[in-house]
């Protein structure tokens, strides 16, 4: 189970596409540890992902809970593992040494190129943070090399989204985990750039594999993975929560990010514990094939069934973006061309990553050589 906790509402950036509602919201030491309490009592491993607002605001409620979380695990036997999502702007070198020390797992927030970043993700005084962020991103990856990058990609930083890739690869980030801003206004006239950039993209993507880069890039990666894995990919597809729970900063317990906040989600507290009943029903509910989709050829290998996306996007779980629909429509058939291209020219790292399951650890040992 992982339990993604919501340290505070506030934050040192203003980005203009952020859901979260930055009040002035602080959890307090005593929720923290019921949060370990609860994730001991649930399971023998746990994640514990902090998140925020901005986490690095309460650095020290984090070093705690770890702390606690460590004295739990010598009483209990469930080991925890951490992962922080973070703007990068706070990520000093005292932090990212502790971080190191616990085998803390970083995510860093860039959205590609200077200027597509600058654009959204700004400071209170309005001024773009790329420059800061990447030189946090410079030092995170020398000491972990393997911190994956999160891209987000609005209209108006459309036309960047290929270069943007490539420049988060030349920072030296391996895995980028792009994500179009479901929550903005997108139309129909857009579309065309959308394809010419995946066509970017696959080009991109085919240059580096057959140069033998390991790397992952989020878009093709699940869609490749929805065809040769069909019958696993639609198992685990969104479990809304039955295997991650978000917490708020009042120790409120939700189904995902998305839903922090809005009571009519909540599935109980941390101190009481988590509404059972509750959360089988919800899970149950957005199982349920959303209006239109029954009949769609690409339903199975569709982002549709993703209670968050939806939510962002619609505010319903039920509700379908026309924009997230034509997205799929258009970055399925490129990625499964783009797969075939590779599978017939024998890219052996393509093979190797697409089919062959311990590919992952075989590249972590490789690379340790």
């Amino acid at each position: 189970m992982h339990y993604t906790i919501h340290m505070t509402n506030k934050c040192n950036l203003k980005c203009s596409y952020c859901y979260v509602d930055h009040g002035s919201e602080i959890m307090t030491p005593e929720t923290a540890r019921a949060i370990v309490d609860l994730a001991a009592r649930d399971s023998k491993r746990a994640g514990l992902i902090f998140f925020g607002g901005e986490p690095l605001l309460l650095r020290e409620l984090i070093t705690e809970t770890i702390d606690y979380a460590h004295s739990v695990e010598k009483k209990s036997g469930c080991r925890f593992f951490f992962k922080m999502t973070t703007n990068g702007l706070l990520l000093d070198d005292d932090f990212l040494d502790f971080a190191k020390r616990e085998n803390m797992f970083i995510a860093l927030s860039i959205d590609g190129v200077k200027e597509a970043h600058d654009k959204h993700r700004i400071d209170k005084k309005g001024v773009g943070s790329y420059d800061r962020v990447v030189i946090a991103a410079q030092k995170l990856l020398k000491l972990k090399p393997y911190s994956p990058v999160l891209m987000t990609v609005s209209p108006d930083t459309l036309h960047l989204y290929a270069e943007g890739v490539a420049s988060l690869f030349s920072v030296g980030f391996s895995y980028v985990i792009a994500s179009l801003d479901y929550s903005a206004q997108w139309n129909e006239s857009q579309l065309p750039e959308l394809e010419k950039q995946y066509n970017l993209l696959a080009e991109l993507y085919e240059k580096k594999t057959l140069a033998e880069d390991k790397f992952y890039f989020s878009p093709f990666e699940v869609k490749i993975s929805s065809h040769i894995n069909s019958r696993t990919y639609c198992r685990e597809r969104c479990e809304l929560g039955l295997r991650q729970l978000s917490v708020g900063p009042d120790g409120k317990i939700f189904p995902c990010v998305q839903f922090v906040g809005d009571e009519k989600y909540c599935l109980g507290d941390v101190f009481s514990g988590i509404n059972e009943k509750a959360r089988q029903a919800l899970y149950e509910k957005n199982e349920e094939e959303k209006a239109g989709c029954d009949r769609c050829a690409i339903r199975t290998r569709c982002n549709h069934y993703c209670a968050c996306l939806n939510k962002q996007a619609t505010g319903s779980i039920d509700e379908i973006s026309p924009m997230l629909c034509a997205h799929e429509r258009i970055v399925l058939p490129i990625a499964d061309r783009l797969a075939e291209r590779l599978y017939k020219q024998g890219s052996a790292i393509f093979i190797q990553k697409q089919y062959n399951d311990y590919y992952p650890l075989l590249s972590f040992i490789e690379d340790k050589k």
